[in-house]
């Protein structure tokens, strides 16, 4: 029976490289990985997850955590969340890892204790900060590698990876009010990291048209379809005729909110113009189309592993915010 200091052998290079060249990682040259791989195939050589755990004290999981706050509707199947932990999973199998996912929503753990000394992860990948969640800065005082996909405040303890949700939110407003916009409400739970950016450039646009901010036209809603389409009627239809736009913080509450809208007879964009946030799937197909801020969910979830691993490595890395992009389409196409 061959093993990994046979194949090693044969190949003329070291155990770890070997290790690494059969987990296809990028550290070696392609050619070194390509010998190692055709070596190992010839001899029906099956590296033993349960041998090289033991043996190099590592897990080869990665801890996915999805934060959810008890009390919000949000799930996994949320078209965003679906789209970035795609991207991770694709990344993950990649560098020779498996994916652990895991929510919040109902367990308060130990994530240090639970994870990582249990060995059941070698690292974290957390999406979402909650409400200022204080298990993160918690987190940061250990020495776990993690890293979180959120909003970032330029002072934080630990790395992040996320959009510039600020500029992509005032982006978004500043062309509604271009296309003659003047009493525009926001959607959205400005209580989490992420939304509370998306809410300040809310207000920049606003400020920077001269136009009032009212807390008439600010709804705290939750981050889902559902909400936005409730909350529209319970709050948005008494503003009417004067409301006549409206920024959402997420794609689902604005189609929600959209379809709210219409089944009341408000004609889209021609009464209300809409704009939401994410550009998820759905929103380029609904009717009207909807005019939103991209997030780069292809690189962030890439950065989100490469940090992770380099930090897994004992390097230093630091927080990156990407650039998003405005997407205008029928849903606020008034010229």
């Amino acid at each position: 029976m061959m093993t990994l200091a046979d194949i090693a052998a044969l190949a003329e290079v070291s155990e770890s490289t070997a290790s690494r060249a059969l987990r296809d990682n990028p550290v070696v040259n392609i050619e070194t990985r390509l010998k190692v791989q055709q070596i190992a195939q010839q001899y029906q050589f099956n590296v033993n997850p349960t041998a090289r755990s033991l043996r190099t004290q590592k897990s080869y999981t990665i801890a996915v955590i999805i934060l959810f706050d008890a009390k919000s509707q949000q799930a996994i199947s949320d078209p965003f969340l679906l789209e970035i932990l795609g991207v991770i999973a694709d990344e993950l199998t990649h560098k020779g890892y498996d994916m652990l996912l895991s929510t919040s929503k109902t367990k308060d753990k130990d994530w240090k204790t639970y994870y990582l000394d249990a060995k059941r992860a070698d690292g974290l990948i957390i999406i979402g900060q909650g409400e200022h969640d204080q298990r993160i800065e918690q987190l940061s005082h250990s020495k776990v590698p993690f890293v979180v996909w959120g909003a970032s405040s330029g002072h934080d303890s630990f790395t992040v990876v996320g959009s510039q949700n600020r500029s992509g939110a005032e982006a978004a407003v500043s062309h509604l009010v271009a296309q003659g916009c003047k009493h525009i409400a926001f959607l959205g739970d400005y209580r989490h990291n992420e939304i509370e950016q998306r809410y300040l450039g809310y207000q920049d646009a606003l400020q920077k048209a001269g136009l009032a901010l009212d807390q008439a036209y600010e709804l705290i809603t939750d981050f889902t379809a559902q909400d936005g389409y409730v909350k529209t009627q319970q709050q948005l239809f008494p503003l009417l005729p004067k409301l006549d736009g409206i920024f959402a913080a997420s794609d689902a509450i604005a189609l929600g909110a959209m379809k709210a809208m219409q089944e009341h007879g408000v004609q889209v964009p021609q009464q209300l113009a809409i704009a939401g946030f994410d550009d998820i799937a759905m929103s380029a197909y609904c009717s009207p189309a909807l005019t939103t801020v991209k997030q780069d969910t292809i690189n962030g979830g890439k950065l989100l592993v490469s940090k992770l691993l380099q930090q897994m490595d004992g390097k230093q890395v630091e927080s990156e915010l990407l650039p998003v992009r405005l997407l205008t389409r029928q849903s606020s196409a008034r010229c």
